[in-house]
């Protein structure tokens, strides 16, 4: 029996889940906004079910409060389908999953169930069994595409890998860029030695530095023993640090300091200690970008990125589909019992149809759901989350005008709400590439980001 935090503000469809899980042996505890769950969290729960919009504020706020007060719970996100990205951005900050209402309780039982299991942090490989495990980690979530891309990306992984090289991952949320690290360390002269995998947008500010460099006992409020950092816990080995750009200035200048000269200075404590770690960094924001607007530091940019490796969207590996969707599907089939051998044309033609913004990640969540929905050994349309199947039909309905001055004068003309939905139309035509949509609509990039502000649109 788990104990469960189900923070949602409609209180039928809680009342719904309280007696679901209930039913299905779990301690449940409900609350209906931002402030009352806050003042719920401690370490007693078990897992916590979160809605994204509440109505004092986001699940976002929930998750900020449980980084500073360094909880470690797993989450689900639920969020409508319109808010899929969003809760990919949620997914940065620790958590687990998210799934899409109307919720299935079967899939809700199945992302419960793994996330109450999963309990992966440092990977270090057994000596005698480095091949094996090599295997496993390919095979497990991932699986090379035959795309130009795809040959691209583990070509440079294949190039890199013997190398001592500092590597910089780029690439969208939920593409792969930890299977990227990990392939680089077991491709490499460390791949005996510990793989440590630090997420940064979960690290509170306070307690970054502890996390990284350690601490000694009584160095600050809280620290009751002496406490060895991930760098240390990685000496010999690599340390991967992810969405490495959430970092603050001040641990980005310890970080430096940690890179250049391979020592490391815990909190409180007077000595030094020598370290021999490779770092991977992954990051989906503007790393450049931010440091010449002062949030990164350049120095730091140029030495974790000796070497640049961006992993392609999944909308932009056509020829990979198929290839993914069979095994996702395969191992779909595994892990639920199941028999789907074949997909029908009309879920097909969907998949390739829809942007992803989840990417690899959202693909296997889908087929996943899919695959528990399918009875037969034919997955067919129903078994898609409606709101799926509405947005590519809604898009094919959508006629982008390749005339940018008759697009431009029709924007200055609407009304505020019809201004709004074109710019979200001409977005989701352009793969929400705002240089290009700012380009179409006939306006610069500034007076774009304004109007983007302006009316919520993320």
């Amino acid at each position: 029996m788990a104990k469960i935090l189900l923070v949602e503000d409609d209180t039928t469809f809680s009342a719904i889940l309280d007696g679901f899980l209930k039913k299905n042996g779990h301690d449940v505890e409900v609350k209906y906004n931002v402030k009352t769950s806050i003042k719920t969290l401690d370490d007693s729960i078990d897992l916590m079910l979160l809605d994204y919009r509440l109505g004092d504020g986001t699940g976002l706020d929930v998750l900020e409060e449980m980084r500073n007060r360094e909880l470690n719970i797993p989450v689900i996100i639920m969020t409508s389908f319109n808010d899929v990205r969003t809760a990919v951005r949620a997914m940065r900050q620790g958590v687990f999953d998210y799934i899409t209402k109307p919720v299935n309780p079967d899939e809700l039982l199945m992302v419960l169930n793994e996330a109450l299991t999963n309990k992966t942090s440092i990977y270090v490989p057994d000596t005698s069994k480095t091949e094996k495990k090599q295997d496993s980690i390919e095979t497990t979530d991932f699986v090379k595409g035959i795309s130009l891309p795809s040959k691209k990306l583990h070509e440079y992984i294949n190039l890199v890998a013997p190398t001592d090289m500092s590597v910089l991952v780029r690439g969208e949320s939920g593409t792969g860029k930890e299977y990227v690290a990990r392939s680089i360390h077991l491709n490499s002269n460390r791949a005996t030695k510990p793989f440590v995998s630090i997420d940064c947008g979960t690290l509170s500010k306070e307690l970054a530095a502890s996390e990284l460099f350690g601490h000694i006992k009584g160095s600050f409020t809280g620290a009751l023993t002496d406490k060895k950092g991930q760098f240390e816990e990685a000496n010999g080995g690599t340390l991967f640090l992810d969405e490495i750009g959430n970092l603050t200035y001040d641990v980005q200048v310890k970080l430096l300091r940690a890179l250049q000269e391979r020592v490391i200075q815990p909190i409180g404590a007077n000595k030094h200690i020598k370290v021999d770690v490779r770092v991977i960094a992954a990051t989906n924001d503007d790393l450049l970008g931010n440091s010449s607007a002062g949030s990164f530091r350049e120095d730091l940019y140029h030495r974790i990125n000796e070497f640049e490796i961006i992993v392609p969207a999944l909308r932009d590996r056509e020829q990979d589909m198929n290839t993914f969707i069979e095994f996702f599907v395969d191992k779909a089939n595994k892990e639920l019992n199941r028999n789907v051998s074949s997909l029908s044309d009309e879920v097909r033609s969907i998949f390739y149809a829809y942007d992803w913004p989840g990417n690899l990640r959202e693909l296997k969540n889908v087929i996943k759901r899919m695959v528990l929905l399918t009875p037969g050994d034919r997955a067919e349309i129903s078994a898609l989350p409606d709101e799926m199947v509405l947005s590519i039909k809604h898009d094919k309905q959508l006629k982008v005008v390749a005339d940018h001055d008759h697009i431009a004068s029709d924007l200055k003309s609407q009304s505020e709400a019809h201004e709004r939905q074109l710019i979200i139309d001409v977005l989701q035509q352009v793969k929400y590439n705002k240089s290009k949509a700012a380009q179409v609509l006939n306006i610069d990039r500034k007076t774009l980001y304004n109007k983007l502000e302006k009316y919520g649109i993320s």
